[in-house]
C-alpha cells in the first residue's frame, strides 16, 4: 500500500523539475564588449529542433544623460559571463487607453483592441536605457 508521503513526494518534485527555469547553453560566446551564454528553447514540435536564444544583448551604450539625443556609442564592456537569459527593457512608447472597452472600440477595429489587450503585458518594462537585441539561433540546440 501505498502511502501520502510519496506521493506528495512526486508531486513536489514534478512541480519543482516545471519551475525549474530556462535551460542554459553551454557554449559561451565571445563577443567585443565580453561573453555570453544564451539559454535553449524547446519549440512545441516535434518537427523543429531546439533554439538556442540569447536575449537582452545590449548593442549600444545607454542614450541616458549626456548620450541623450546623440549617435549611439559603442556598448560598455563587462567583465566575466553575461546571462543572456531575459529581455532588455522595451523603448518609452504611448499606447492607446484600452481601459474602457466601449470606448476603446470607437476609435479602433476590434481586431487592433484585441492586439493591444494581448500587447500592454510586454510594454510593462519601458526605459530609455533599451538598445539591446536578442538573438536566435536555429539549429544549435545541441550546445
Amino acid at each position: 500500500m501505498l502511502t501520502r508521503w510519496p506521493i506528495a513526494f512526486l508531486l513536489f518534485i514534478s512541480i519543482v523539475a516545471v519551475r525549474a527555469g530556462p535551460r542554459y547553453s553551454s557554449r559561451i560566446v565571445e563577443i567585443e564588449t565580453g561573453a555570453i551564454r544564451g539559454i535553449i528553447l524547446e519549440l512545441n514540435s516535434r518537427h523543429l529542433e531546439p533554439v538556442e536564444v540569447f536575449r537582452g544583448v545590449p548593442y549600444a551604450a545607454p542614450p541616458v544623460g549626456p548620450l541623450r539625443f546623440r549617435p549611439p556609442a559603442p556598448p560598455l564592456t563587462w567583465p566575466g559571463t553575461r546571462l543572456a537569459d531575459t529581455f532588455g527593457s522595451v523603448c518609452p512608447q504611448r499606447y492607446p487607453d484600452i481601459t474602457n472597452k466601449t470606448a476603446a472600440l470607437q476609435f479602433m477595429p476590434k481586431g487592433r483592441y484585441h492586439y493591444l489587450k494581448k500587447l500592454l503585458p510586454l510594454l510593462v518594462n519601458q526605459s530609455e536605457d533599451c538598445l539591446f537585441l536578442n538573438i536566435y539561433v536555429p539549429g544549435s540546440g545541441g550546445y
